[in-house]
């Protein structure tokens, strides 16, 4: 059996687990790939530097919609100056063959107060980096949707997929109609949430946040993506082997690992 976690942030330094006790309990447990998530641009740098010394990680270019700083008196312009400046002075990153994704990216209109105009911008210029690229994208989108699919469909993408999909069934449609996979997380464990197709879903845990049931209250770990299989397993009444079998080559189809 082999799992993928395709969702954590384990390269953070405030992660809060050595990372050698890390993947040593993501092995024990048959995670053998994981994905660490940029969630702004120096962050994406660190993921890779993490990379680099283990084997079993990759890592994705993102930026958070809530990351960008000082979004009070930021600017649309500033914020595409910003990211094009980025990727120009940064265009060794795109050779390494430990980045498989842009993300997470996308749009968060759930804590107020937010800026709208920031965020639109910030998606748009990261959605060009990936669409220069030919890179898939983990999108992060709440409470956001009826502004996300213009955006999305205005550029040309390999397939992607929608982290953490908490929304309705309605949403959910929408986002497999394009083409897009669902990523299946601890929340699902202890939340009410609609059920993808099995050749449509991605197993992530997004440590540490949304630990899974029984582990609710600790650091989430890549390694609790086994209960998180196991519990995808029961829902959609199907072996744990064909859940491993079916998502890890869901992941490896998607981000090409």
């Amino acid at each position: 059996m082999m799992l993928i976690d395709t969702h954590c942030h384990i390269h953070d330094l405030d992660y809060g687990i050595l990372p050698e006790e890390t993947l040593a309990h993501a092995h024990a447990n048959h995670v053998d790939k994981m994905i660490t998530i940029g969630t702004t641009l120096e962050n994406s740098l660190l993921a890779q530097d993490f990379c680099a010394k283990h084997s079993e990680v990759f890592f994705t270019l993102g930026y958070h919609p809530h990351e960008y700083p000082d979004q009070g008196h930021a600017t649309p312009t500033e914020v595409h100056r910003v990211v094009e400046q980025f990727e120009l002075a940064n265009s060794q990153l795109f050779d390494d063959s430990k980045l498989v994704a842009i993300g997470e990216i996308g749009l968060d209109y759930h804590y107020a107060p937010y800026n709208r105009e920031i965020q639109i911008a910030l998606l748009e210029s990261m959605l060009q980096i990936a669409q220069n690229h030919n890179l898939p994208v983990s999108f992060h989108v709440r409470d956001a949707f009826d502004d996300f699919w213009p955006i999305f469909d205005n550029f040309h993408l390999p397939t992607s997929v929608l982290h953490s999909f908490s929304d309705n069934e309605v949403r959910l449609e929408q986002g497999l109609n394009r083409g897009l996979y669902i990523g299946v997380n601890g929340l699902s464990t202890f939340a009410k949430l609609p059920h993808a197709p099995l050749d449509r879903i991605i197993l992530e845990t997004d440590a540490p946040y949304l630990t899974p049931k029984p582990f609710r209250g600790t650091i989430n770990r890549p390694g609790y993506i086994y209960n998180i299989a196991e519990w995808v397993a029961q829902s959609y009444q199907v072996t744990l082997d064909e859940v491993a079998k079916i998502t890890t080559q869901n992941a490896e189809k998607l981000f090409k690992i």
